[in-house]
């Protein structure tokens, strides 16, 4: 929201609470009785979400102090379960009050990157407040798509015409939504967002237009520029594990299955995760180690497996191209031996210094199973996953 008001585009005022006392102070010096209380979680769907102690809803309306204090009691420290969180919920630490304004219509505006075009478009709809792909499915006519110039930016009469698309005829209400459009693309632009998505901008009842949500995402490439944007992160909203393996520089995403995968190269990644599922096996993670890894942290991508308790066996799926086998031959048997690894390791190493890392294992005495065919290894992983 504040991000929002310094680039002068107007939202409800807003203020987060970090504690029900705080919830309940708030309240009292916000000017008036008439809020709503969001709980503060990196998802979308919250207000058909439930807490895990049982308190249904992430979005409430509130008229009282001693009612912000009493709502924000059931959220703060409970984990907030929605549609896009998975079954575990994200820990709610803070409430946001937010004035209460009444909107006449709802509209979805989103500022992104599109492939089609090569650039940037500004994607707009005058069914907003509802989720955006079900209009898109139901009936594509209702999404206005505005490519933008990337030099030029969005100019007053293309902001115009699509305000015009999306029914503002009263030119006070349509030069606020050109306003909001041309502004939306200079955050996107100066603050290297890759996605802005206001759901809904509201033309409330009494006759002004405002962006009531926001949701935003940033290139992680732009973090050494953008200093206080990435200062707002808040990593108690992610998985630790994936906390853990970016200090690394790992990629890697935690999933719900039993076979640890380490991997080097995102498609072999994805290929290898497929053919597990192919045999029968469920992925633990997507790991990709990537080109530069060295023993050290291979090392770690294992103790970011080993700590994953529905491990049941490792697949180490390698083709040494870049990336140097006996590199992760090193690493894999420095982790088995530190770590003191009693799952067990399927290995299939292809490429640049294969022979050298295959004698590596075999001199090891390590209980490492070496493999030279991805689908007879796959088959493996999932057999002493069972």
């Amino acid at each position: 929201m504040k991000l929002l008001n310094d680039y002068g585009i107007a939202t409800p005022k807003s203020i987060p609470a970090k504690s029900p006392q705080e919830a309940y102070d708030v309240a009292r010096n916000f000017g008036t009785d008439k809020l709503v209380i969001k709980a503060q979680v990196l998802a979308g769907g919250r207000g058909k979400g439930k807490f895990d102690n049982g308190f249904q809803g992430g979005v409430h309306v509130v008229d009282s102090p001693a009612q912000a204090q009493e709502i924000a009691e059931k959220m703060i420290g409970s984990h907030l379960i929605t549609k896009q969180t998975g079954s575990h919920g994200r820990i709610c630490n803070a409430v946001m009050l937010a004035e209460r304004r009444q909107p006449a219509h709802e509209y979805y505006v989103a500022v992104l990157n599109d492939r089609t075009s090569g650039g940037v478009v500004l994607v707009a709809s005058a069914q907003g407040g509802m989720n955006i792909e079900e209009v898109a499915a139901k009936d594509p006519n209702a999404i206005i798509t505005t490519p933008i110039s990337f030099e030029k930016g969005l100019s007053k009469g293309e902001a115009i015409a699509v305000a015009k698309k999306l029914g503002f005829e009263d030119p006070k209400t349509q030069s606020q939504a050109v306003d909001i459009f041309v502004n939306l693309y200079r955050i996107f632009k100066d603050r290297d967002a890759t996605q802005i998505e206001i759901n809904p901008m509201a033309l409330t009842t009494d006759g002004e237009v405002l962006c009531m949500d926001a949701k935003f995402g940033f290139d992680d490439n732009a973090e050494f520029r953008q200093k206080d944007v990435f200062s707002l992160r808040d990593i108690s909203q992610e998985e630790p594990s994936e906390v853990e393996a970016q200090k690394a520089n790992l990629n890697f995403i935690k999933l719900d299955g039993s076979i640890g995968c380490l991997v080097n190269g995102a498609g072999l990644a994805m290929a290898t995760m497929d053919v597990l599922s192919l045999h029968g096996g469920n992925p633990a993670n997507f790991l990709d180690v990537g080109g530069g890894a060295t023993p050290e942290t291979v090392k770690k991508a294992f103790e970011i497996i080993n700590s994953d308790p529905k491990v049941k066996s490792i697949f180490i799926n390698i083709f040494g191209g870049i990336m140097r086998c006996d590199y992760i031959a090193e690493g894999v048997i420095k982790a088995a031996k530190e770590l003191h690894l009693t799952i067990p390791l399927v290995v299939r190493l292809k490429g640049t210094k294969e022979a050298e890392a295959k004698e590596m294992i075999k001199a090891s005495g390590l209980t490492i199973i070496p493999f030279d065919n991805l689908d007879e290894a796959a088959e493996q992983a999932v057999k002493l996953a069972v």
